[in-house]
Formats: structure tokens, C-alpha cells, sequence
């Protein structure tokens, strides 16, 4: 692995971040914020921001093609976000939704909202012309235009799948959609394994590993670390590409004072057998001095005594505010992020 090269005191060019859905993108919001206001060190309106967002929540619905974190990435930084659910488009109807349930068109506990498909039918549209999901990303990023350039992680088909308790089974376990687990049963039920379908067989989406090596800085925002960060990081190449980048690695712990902030975090490490905390997650990514994947790793205030049990791991760590609050807030932490990486390696 070669020694990362710490951003100098000049100017942050490019940053690539590594994202999922809802937390990814409030991050990006900030960080965006920040550079366009001077309040992430080194980094200005000019620096570049490429975006890999995880991909393996997509799924196909009444011959839809639906990808939920580039989309909830896209209408974010594009102003067309509902702020309220943090999802899918503002001022939004369902009339569509109402007539599937009328016909009895199952499933009925996924709704599409009317002005959502409209980006559906041209995603799947594109892509049954023989378009790659990157070309569809990139042509549906002209509307929207967010200021970064968003990639998925893969062109190919990835799923998450994960496996709950069925005492009705055979084998007393049954398989749902990553969707299903969280839209239909609200993850209230505990998670006993996560299976990524078709990972292993993929091939980093055109743009994704340049834009790790070529990067003054990655940094792993707080998202799911299972389901969006871990399912990007499986994608063949991207962790080696990550060991060997020259840039920084630093990441946001999303967990915060033993619990997760927002979404499944805490249901899916206990499936892996990852304990709920700042720390652990920490040390599940890994130093990249020891095989892992990162360099430094910021943890909220609340969990400031976890500092020293990742610095003795390897990891440079501070405990900062990690709460996404504000845009301004958002750019406090990415601001930790740089500073962090700005550090000299310990000795």
C-alpha cells in the first residue's frame, strides 16, 4: 500500500465519495455547501466532486427499473428532493399508485409517486435501448444538474437480499428484497444475514476507479456501512483500488452514541456480527496500515472515549459534531474530514 499523501495547504481539486442514499446525500449537500462558501479547507466552487453511489438497492417494479440512492443522490442536489421523507420528488401525487392498488397489482406497500415514474420509464426505456446505467445516469443528470458527477458503482445488476426468522420455512429462514425488508416490514424484524446477488460477477461502472485513484481525498460520508458503503466496497476492484489510492481515506462513523441516526444500520452489523458502535464499525473498515480501507475515521462527540481504541488500531480519529443539523453543520464535518486527512501520519 502506498503512503497516502496528505492534501497539502493548497487546494482541494477533487474529492470522490463513496454514497448511499439519504445520509450520502444530506452529506453532499454540505459539503457542496461548504466549498461554494469557503468553509472546507483548500476546497473551493471549482473543486470537482464525483459521487459512486451504491447501486444494490435497485430492484425492477411493474417493468420499472428503480435505482433509490442515485435517484434520492440526483433529486437532492438537484432541488427536487421532498425534504420531509427525504425521498423522492417534492409536491408529489400518486394517482398512479391508487389505480396499481384498484387493479390489485401487487406489490402495494411500494408506491411510485406520478412525477418518480416519469424517471423510471426513461431509465428503463434507456436501458432497453441498450444503454449502460452510467450513460442513463448522465442523461438524467442533465436535468437535474447537482454539481457533482454522480456514478453508480456498477453497470451491472446487483441486489441486496436479506434473510429473516420464517418458522413457516423449511429451513425456518426466508429471503426478501432488500426493498421489502425495508419498505414493507419497516426492518422491524431482526436481519440474520445479508446477501449481495450478483456482486461477485461485477465490474465497476466506467469512471468509478479512476475516480478513486485520482482523487486528493475520498471520503465515506455516513451511510449504511452494510448495505450502501459495504455494498460498494464488494464491488470486485473497488476495495483494492481504495488500499492503493495515493489520496486520503476518511470516513464518518453514521452510528452515533450506540445507535444509527437514521434507517437499518444497527439490524444489518448485527447480521454480520459487528457490534453497534462507533468503534466497531470503525475497525470493521479497517486500517488501511493493516489491510483495511481507511486512513482516518471521525466519530461524534458522544463517542469521543472510542478515540483511542482506533488510534491504537491504526486510525487517525477525532470526535466532532456529527450531526447533520444544518447545511452548515454538514460542512463543519466535512470540513473535519479534510482537516483529519491534513494530519500527518503518526510516527
Amino acid at each position: 500500500m502506498p503512503t497516502p499523501n496528505p492534501p497539502s495547504a493548497g487546494a482541494v481539486r477533487r474529492i470522490t465519495v463513496l454514497s448511499g442514499g439519504v445520509g450520502g446525500a444530506r452529506f453532499l449537500q454540505g459539503l457542496l455547501h461548504g466549498l461554494r462558501n469557503g468553509l472546507v479547507p483548500g476546497g473551493t466552487a471549482e473543486t470537482e466532486v464525483t459521487v459512486v453511489a451504491n447501486t444494490a438497492d435497485d430492484w425492477w417494479i411493474h417493468g420499472l427499473k428503480v435505482c433509490p440512492d442515485l435517484d434520492t443522490v440526483m433529486y437532492t442536489l438537484g432541488d427536487g428532493i421532498d425534504h420531509e421523507r427525504g425521498w423522492g420528488r417534492r409536491e408529489e401525487t400518486w394517482s398512479a399508485k391508487t389505480e396499481l392498488e384498484a387493479y390489485g397489482v401487487e406489490p402495494t406497500w411500494f408506491g411510485l409517486g406520478d412525477r418518480d415514474i416519469a424517471t423510471h420509464l426513461v431509465r428503463t426505456q434507456m436501458l432497453e435501448a441498450g444503454y449502460t446505467l452510467s450513460q442513463v445516469t448522465e442523461a438524467l443528470c442533465r436535468r437535474w444538474q447537482p454539481g457533482v458527477r454522480l456514478l453508480p458503482m456498477s453497470d451491472d445488476r446487483v441486489e441486496t437480499h436479506i434473510a429473516v426468522a420464517d418458522p413457516d420455512s423449511p429451513s425456518g429462514r426466508r429471503v426478501v428484497h432488500f426493498q421489502e425488508y425495508w419498505v414493507r416490514m419497516h426492518a422491524a424484524v431482526p436481519a440474520e444475514a445479508v446477501l449481495v446477488v450478483g456482486q461477485d460477477q461485477a465490474t465497476p461502472a466506467p469512471g468509478v476507479l479512476e475516480a478513486i485513484s485520482e482523487a486528493d481525498l475520498v471520503v465515506l460520508p455516513p451511510s449504511n456501512p452494510v448495505v450502501s458503503v459495504g455494498t460498494i466496497l464488494g464491488v470486485p476492484g473497488v476495495r483494492e483500488a481504495l488500499r492503493s489510492t495515493p489520496a486520503p481515506v476518511v470516513g464518518l462513523s453514521p452510528i452515533v452514541g450506540g445507535d444509527h441516526v437514521r434507517g437499518m444500520a444497527a439490524q444489518v452489523l448485527a447480521a454480520i456480527g459487528v457490534e453497534v458502535s462507533a468503534a466497531a464499525v470503525g475497525l470493521h473498515l479497517g486500517a488501511r496500515s493493516a489491510g483495511g480501507v481507511l486512513d482516518g475515521w471521525l466519530v461524534d462527540e458522544r463517542d469521543a472515549d472510542q478515540v483511542a481504541v482506533l488510534e491504537a488500531a491504526g486510525l487517525r480519529a477525532r470526535a466532532v459534531p456529527l450531526m447533520m443539523t444544518d447545511h452548515d453543520a454538514t460542512a463543519a464535518m466535512a470540513a473535519a474530514a479534510v482537516a483529519l486527512a491534513r494530519e500527518p501520519r503518526p510516527a
